[in-house]
Parts: C-alpha cells; structure tokens; sequence
C-alpha cells in the first residue's frame, strides 16, 4: 500500500514545524522512505530520542502503511 509522500510530509510537519525536512523514496514504491530531519526539538537529545519522536509523529502508521523508514535526524 505505501504512503505518500504528501501524508508523510504532513505527519512530519505537524510535529516539527520549524524543521527542514527532506524525504527520498528509496525504491519508488511509497513504502521504502528516507527522512532527513534537521529540527531545533532535537537539540540536546540523544539519537535514540529524536527517532522516537519521529516514530510518535507517524501516529501508528510505521509498520502498517509504512514499512521502512531510514532516519537522519539532528539539530541545526
């Protein structure tokens, strides 16, 4: 099924309005994403807790519309 890149975009905005975000479908499906996210809510927090914030913006969906999600996070 996959999502799109609009959805995903929307999901990460949301939760990190001031980011810079960049998303690259690794395998032209809508399934295989790479998101690049460079957000000032990282600052201070270790990598582990910048995934899990990501993770808490994709409302669920990680795993069931979305199946693979390669992060770059990090602060500016």
């Amino acid at each position: 099924m996959g999502m799109s890149r609009e959805i995903l975009m929307e999901h990460l905005t949301e939760a990190f309005p001031e980011a810079e975000i960049v998303l690259t479908d690794l395998a032209g499906d809508n399934d295989h994403w790479q998101a690049e996210i460079v957000s000032p809510q990282f600052s201070g927090l270790p990598r582990v807790k910048q995934h899990q914030l990501v993770y808490a913006a994709l409302k669920g969906k990680m795993g069931g519309e979305l199946h693979a999600l390669a992060l770059k996070t990090r602060a500016p």
